[in-house]
């Protein structure tokens, strides 16, 4: 479907309690082209979703409503609740967003129709082979709960950290290396800050592990790949009592 022009006046009508994604951006904020590319191709793709964009250097209220600040944003909203939101978005960034707006739809479906879309997607989902984008909504459920199922691993990062620009090429290694034994995460420090309070991160990149709901690892800094191996492997192989687990689930 096309993407909704979304202005001041007609957002309320257009947005309702629709599952939205909303684009806002005045063309010229450093827009990722890449980004936009897989956001106009989803939205032709994607049923049951609302597309919109809205320019800030027309519709003020808007702008003012989700406190855009010269940057482009791409904003979830589903019930008129804001999900999430994420500046500077990457085109990685749009299949764990539509995700998330699909879990909230098929939350408000009748079971039996519920149970039909979780058997399909347990069928057709692929194996995570390559890192994920995270946020404070999200990463409950990516790192917390899904580190009862294998290990993950956190990469907190920020897109200015020259650092962090060296770990990630080891990381998409590794995540795919390593598929279907350990996940990899990604914490955007600049668009999360609920999560750097959380784990009081105060140096980036900062590397973390999870297992079994509890964090087994946490250090700053850039680590060479023959040490993320290492840390893997160990993450991999270490037994995490239930006692534990319990008591940190």
């Amino acid at each position: 479907m096309p993407i909704t022009n979304l202005t001041d006046s007609n957002f309320k009508t257009y947005i309702g309690d629709s599952a939205a994604l909303v684009l806002i951006s005045n063309g010229s904020d450093k827009l990722r082209s890449d980004f936009k590319t897989a956001f106009d191709k989803a939205a032709d793709e994607e049923e049951g979703i609302l597309f919109g964009q809205v320019d800030p250097t027309m519709f003020g209220k808007l702008s003012e409503l989700f406190d855009y600040q010269n940057r482009a944003l791409l904003i979830g909203l589903y019930r008129g609740e804001v999900r999430f939101r994420r500046s500077r978005p990457w085109a990685s960034d749009l299949p764990d967003y539509l995700s998330q707006l699909q879990d909230a739809i098929s939350a408000d479906l009748p079971p039996e129709a519920e149970n039909e879309q979780t058997d399909e997607a347990q069928e057709t989902a692929p194996a995570l082979d390559k890192p994920m984008e995270v946020t404070d909504a999200s990463f409950e459920k990516e790192a917390i709960l899904a580190s009862h199922e294998m290990p993950v691993l956190v990469d907190f990062w920020a897109e200015w950290c020259g650092p962090c620009r060296m770990v990630a090429p080891i990381l998409d290694k590794l995540a795919a290396e390593y598929a279907g034994q350990i996940r990899v995460v990604k914490v955007d420090t600049d668009a999360n800050p609920a999560l750097s309070q959380l784990f009081q991160i105060r140096s980036i990149p900062t590397i973390a592990v999870f297992k079994a709901g509890k964090l087994i690892f946490m250090q700053p800094g850039a680590l060479q790949e023959p040490h993320f191996r290492q840390l893997i492997q160990q993450a991999i192989e270490v037994e995490v009592p239930a006692d534990e687990a319990a008591a940190s689930a």
